[in-house]
């Protein structure tokens, strides 16, 4: 019989196909114990399931590239660490060996004893980080029963279930799913938003969707209203239809999109730059037309591995980078990692309190003036391949801003000295993304050569509301009337200075949010080559006159109600 289920549209499309549920995970197991001669071969089998994870984890990441593998990689790099750290194993090893427990059994005890540990945190931060050790605990537990094909022979199905981690989501896509409904979750979760990098449709926070639907239902789903249809007739159908052929049309206009300028209808031209940190990112943002690169990440050289990158190794990097641009401007971020990243150099603290508020970006360099030191060489040798910009993230202040140039002019002297050739002037910028920073603006903007806004740290530190954190979904967005204000002012105060400035974070990416930013007077966007082209449709269908005689409405507005109002009222026009 038909039924409609309406969540939230989390990334668009529309899919037909077979339901296949999965039930939250419970590792529900009785207490077993073993025979004394069985223990090694349970340490063995247990071990050999830790190994296919391991290798799982390992797979998906070698198969990430550019900003997927950044999001992606951050939680398969937290889930490798949690894997690999010493307490779980040991732990793991005792109650087998010592309490001659099952492997599940054991699986289950450790869980428990972590988890109360980190339950137990005053810090919310760690308190969140219970869902990982699950995700981990529960990976390991499929493995020991060969649960892999969990996740395999998906094609044509729709995965109907509770929530989807981040890291799920391309090796879902991988196995064959069209689709996902969750009974929970946000659209602006990690998971939604890779779910969208990877046009892969998504409903979230469906009520009794788990309850209502079984395996081999058929479903229909609609990724942009947020609709789901069990049993479809034939009117959904012909509606189903009707949307497929809209969607084939608007990728073939975006396609043709490829080779024209973003200018808005009435004449003005918007920069598009790319954000990037591998070549296939490069190779896409300079087919695309991309102004240039807005972000290069450097985390890259120094995650997954032993020992920190040398000058060379990094300045062939930034050379190549350079160079893949021809002569369009790179800005190369200074590298950004903290104990939330899985920093095998011992670069990054470990076991810091609170790794969103602990030893990062330009904190971590300039406590680290050696690292420091050698990125500086190698990016001052690549700028003598063409236009660079050097970008310094979590500034919070004058003093780090000088502290980076103090280093930079002395080693720019040194390595003209040895006869390198550099560029005559490398500009310096800074990431607005630490509160402080947009408040006291005008402390230090003399001291910055550009500007650019990392929303994504910005929006969770001005709200207080981790955006990893799925039970905050409803907490962490831009359409905060404080966000909005502060980018206001951000904008406004660099204009005046004639300072250039970029938003670089997740927002810059989502064409939903352009005639808000437009509005607020951004020329100068940074986003993941794989939305440009929505992008750039999306500007060149709103007059930016327009847009900004009805800003002083944003200003108005009291909370996020009112705010989505105003997009709605200027989407289009």
């Amino acid at each position: 019989m038909r039924q409609e289920f309406n969540g939230t549209g989390a990334s668009r499309g529309s899919v037909l196909g077979r339901a296949r549920v999965r039930l939250p995970h419970a590792l529900e197991v009785v207490e077993e114990h073993i025979a004394g001669e069985a223990i090694d071969d349970e340490l063995a089998r247990l071990h050999a399931a830790i190994a296919v994870v391991r290798e799982e984890m390992h797979t998906l990441r070698e198969r990430l590239h550019g900003a997927l593998a950044h999001e992606v990689g951050e939680f398969l790099d937290l889930h490798t660490l949690l894997l690999d750290d010493p307490e779980l194993l040991q732990g793991l090893n005792e109650l087998i060996r010592i309490g001659r427990y099952t492997a599940d059994y054991a699986l289950r005890l450790q869980r428990d004893r972590i988890a109360a540990v980190f339950e137990d945190m005053d810090d919310a931060y760690f308190r969140s980080r219970v869902e990982d050790i699950d995700q981990v605990i529960g990976r390991v537990h499929a493995a020991l029963h060969r649960r892999q094909g969990e996740m395999q022979g998906l094609a044509g199905d729709i995965l109907i279930t509770d929530t989807v981690a981040p890291a799920e989501i391309a090796q879902l896509q991988a196995h064959g799913a069209m689709a996902i409904v969750t009974a929970s979750g946000s659209p602006l979760s990690h998971s939604a938003i890779l779910a969208r990098s990877l046009h892969l449709p998504l409903v979230v926070g469906v009520p009794n969707v788990l309850q209502k639907i079984n395996d081999g239902d058929t479903l229909m789903i609609d990724g942009g209203s947020g609709l789901v249809v069990l049993e479809p007739n034939a009117e959904d159908l012909r509606g189903h239809r009707a949307r497929v052929r809209e969607l084939k049309r608007e990728r073939k206009e975006l396609h043709r999109l490829r080779r024209e300028p973003t200018r808005t209808r009435d004449g003005v031209d918007i920069k598009l730059y790319a954000n990037a940190e591998s070549r296939e990112d490069v190779a896409e943002a300079h087919a695309l037309g991309a102004a240039g690169i807005g972000l290069y990440r450097t985390e890259f050289l120094f995650l997954q591995r032993r020992e920190l990158p040398d000058e060379d190794e990094q300045f062939r990097a930034y050379r190549d980078l350079v160079l893949g641009m021809t002569g369009r401007t790179v800005t190369v971020r200074t590298v950004d990692l903290g104990a939330d990243k899985a920093d095998h150099t011992g670069l990054a603290l470990r076991d810091e309190p609170n790794p969103a508020l602990g030893l990062r970006g330009v904190r971590l360099s300039l406590a680290r003036p050696d690292v420091l030191e050698t990125q500086l060489r190698a990016l001052l040798r690549a700028s003598g391949y063409g236009p660079m910009r050097i970008l310094l993230p979590m500034v919070s202040s004058r003093a780090e801003i000088r502290a980076v140039r103090g280093h930079l002019a002395r080693i720019a002297g040194e390595l003209r000295a040895q006869g390198h050739a550099i560029a005559e002037q490398l500009p310096l910028g800074a990431m607005i993304e630490v509160p402080a920073a947009a408040i006291a603006l005008a402390s230090f903007i003399d001291e910055v050569d550009f500007l650019s806004i990392g929303t994504n740290d910005l929006v969770q530190y001005l709200l207080a509301a981790d955006r990893i954190n799925e039970a905050l979904g409803e907490l962490y967005t831009p359409l905060h009337p404080a966000v909005v204000r502060v980018l206001r002012d951000v904008i406004r105060h660099a204009h005046t200075r004639g300072v250039p400035v970029a938003v670089c974070g997740e927002m810059a990416g989502d064409a939903s949010f352009a005639p808000l930013l437009l509005a607020l007077g951004l020329t100068e966007f940074s986003l993941h080559p794989s939305t440009m082209l929505e992008l750039r449709q999306v500007i060149r269908n709103h007059d930016l006159a327009r847009l900004r005689r009805h800003s002083s409405g944003l200003m108005r507005a009291r909370d996020h109600a009112a705010l989505a109002r105003w997009l709605d009222s200027n989407t289009g026009h």
